[in-house]
């Protein structure tokens, strides 16, 4: 009997975990796996890419998990710099571009996974494809930044532009700072961070602040403007222009989906494409999808959304592996845990905002506390502020922020758990969480917040 055939669209994360997993439990006689990816590298690290760029990483082959060579060795027929550009789902095939060579040709399948990622918000506005304007989602995107930045050349005064405040606009504003550019940050939003509520999102402004990054709010931007030589030169918004000799694309992503609704397949209100628990495409028994080009389920929403991360990619492939493969796994959803840092700021969340809350009918309070990552009389102890929302009456924890330093970021696991196992904030106030001076006070500050935010639930019964 012939080999099934398992075709891969997409050589990082979700679509290597994949094909990886579906190897270890069915060998090439019985399974094979063919994977095209159009850029130069596989199986890396897109979250380490602003660490590179700010030299903190030192060679970008940090950031490779696996290379095409030993994927290749465990028996996976792995196509780099091959661009998948349609989809024959009835005919079960897909049609390939050889992108060195310029051919094309159409592969069969009998299964199909999806791992197209995500691609870099890029507004159609008059010069954001000029020489100098970057988005950064990819190595191949990592390197043509440095690039961009070597052609530059040692000079007095660098001016670097993020356009963006979020995970990945706070990053790339650090890894300009500590390359010696002078730095300011375009934000649309009311504060940086639109993840976090906006009294948190400022302590992150004034701490961005206090590094020397200027952080604009309430700046659209309307143009790229650019210099003699066609390179950019300043970025206009409509509160005023601002000069660059590089502009970095930190506005978020979406969904790289295009492939998929060309094909006709289920796609979400984020965009994303739309599975089961076992992470196959909703209405086609051969296809599979995950990584940064599904929606997941927000456990504590109830609803979908659409989150870009490496952990839940690699999550994916595994289960798609499993089940490609003839195993068994299931994805049954997120409560949108993140972390970030801008220098020694750490920032975190998980859960719903305040506005996430409204959006669902969901009425609740809220408390925020200041403590510090370690007892108060300990040498280094540092503060932290930790804001947590309830739900009003049943006092189930929603979401939880923390902004602050030394260790601040890796406490809203706690939170995390908490979430995904439905614990109301009184239940967490008992939980028996590790304690020594130079570890933590007494009370931990998540405890803290939680005993708070049980006073305001009890409040407002009352």
């Amino acid at each position: 009997m012939a080999a099934e055939r398992l075709v891969v669209i997409g050589g990082d994360a979700a679509g290597m975990s994949a094909a990886s997993q579906a190897r270890r439990l069915k060998a090439a006689d019985a399974l094979e796996i063919v994977a095209f990816e159009r850029g130069h590298f596989t199986s890396y690290s897109a979250c380490g890419i602003p660490y590179w760029v700010s030299g903190d990483v030192e060679a970008r082959d940090d950031l490779i998990a696996r290379t095409p060579e030993e994927h290749r060795e465990r028996d996976i027929d792995l196509r780099m710099r091959t661009e998948v550009t349609e989809l024959d789902v009835p005919g079960r095939r897909v049609k390939a571009l050889d992108r060195e060579s310029g051919k094309t040709y159409w592969t069969g399948y009998d299964k199909l996974v999806i791992a197209t990622g995500a691609r870099p918000v890029r507004p159609a506005l008059p010069g954001m494809d000029a020489p100098g304007v970057h988005g950064v989602q990819t190595l191949d995107d990592g390197q043509a930044l440095l690039d961009s930045l070597d052609a530059l050349g040692a000079t007095e005064s660098r001016r670097a532009v993020v356009v963006g405040a979020g995970y990945i606009g706070v990053e790339m504003a650090e890894a300009m700072l500590k390359r010696g550019f002078e730095v300011t940050v375009l934000n649309r939003g009311e504060q940086p961070m639109a993840t976090l509520d906006p009294d948190m999102g400022r302590l992150v402004h004034d701490a961005m602040d206090g590094l020397g990054i200027t952080t604009v709010n309430g700046a659209a931007v309307t143009r790229i403007l650019t210099g003699p030589d066609g390179r950019v030169s300043e970025v206009a918004t409509d509160a005023g222009t601002y000069p660059a000799d590089v502009v970095v694309l930190g506005i978020g992503v979406e969904p790289e989906t295009e492939l998929a609704r060309a094909a006709g397949l289920p796609v979400g209100p984020h965009g994303g494409l739309l599975t089961d628990l076992s992470m196959r495409v909703a209405g086609h028994d051969a296809i599979w999808a995950g990584g940064d080009c599904v929606e997941v389920l927000d456990l504590v929403a109830g609803r979908t959304r659409h989150i870009a991360l490496g952990t839940h990619a690699n999550k994916h492939g595994q289960v798609i592996g499993s089940n490609v493969g003839g195993g068994y796994g299931t994805f049954p959803g997120v409560v949108g845990t993140a972390v970030s840092k801008v220098c020694d700021l750490e920032i975190a969340r998980t859960g719903l905002r305040e506005k996430d809350a409204r959006a669902v009918g969901l009425r609740y309070v809220t408390a925020t506390i200041e403590s510090t990552g370690r007892a108060g009389y300990y040498p280094g102890a540092k503060p932290m502020t930790v804001k947590m929302i309830a739900e009003l009456r049943t006092g189930r924890l929603l979401g939880v922020q923390i902004v602050g330093r030394d260790g601040a970021a890796k406490r809203v696991d706690v939170a995390a758990v908490a979430l995904t196992a439905g614990m109301t904030v009184e239940q967490m106030t008992a939980l028996d969480l590790g304690y020594a001076p130079p570890f933590s006070p007494v009370w931990d500050p998540v405890l803290v917040a939680a005993r708070k935010t049980v006073t305001a639930v009890r409040g407002a019964g009352s």
